[in-house]
């Protein structure tokens, strides 16, 4: 991965190795179904989603990839989480399973929500 900040979510995916492309292509795919409004953007030096502020940040890493649903979504949805490593406000999905795409959708569901209340 280079070292220079990406200026949008292709450049980011892009830096990353075709398997790896695919599963943020596809996390990116699902947080847009899910919140059609949103916008993309690069924040934290990573891809995120802002509605009414951040909605979502997620990124890739050698063994997982990491889902910032901040500062709510993690706490909100902590039993659906409890199989994945968390931190605060983040949770770590394995590079080499599945990733939990319905979940993804109803935490950015949630946060949607949330965020229209912040309007």
């Amino acid at each position: 991965m280079k070292s220079t900040i990406a200026a949008n979510i292709d450049e980011y995916i892009a830096a990353f190795p075709q398997a790896t492309q695919a599963i943020l292509q596809q996390i990116r795919a699902t947080i847009q179904k899910a919140a059609p409004a949103a916008t993309e953007a690069i924040s934290y030096a990573i891809p995120t989603f802002k509605l009414n502020g951040n909605l979502v940040h997620f990124a890739a890493f050698k063994n997982h990839i990491g889902f910032y649903p901040a500062p709510t979504g993690g706490e909100a949805f902590k039993k659906d989480l409890s199989a994945y490593k968390t931190g605060k406000g983040s949770v770590q999905f394995p590079i080499d399973q599945p990733m939990p795409l319905g979940l993804i959708t109803r935490i950015v569901k949630f946060r949607v929500k949330e965020m229209a209340k912040k309007k």
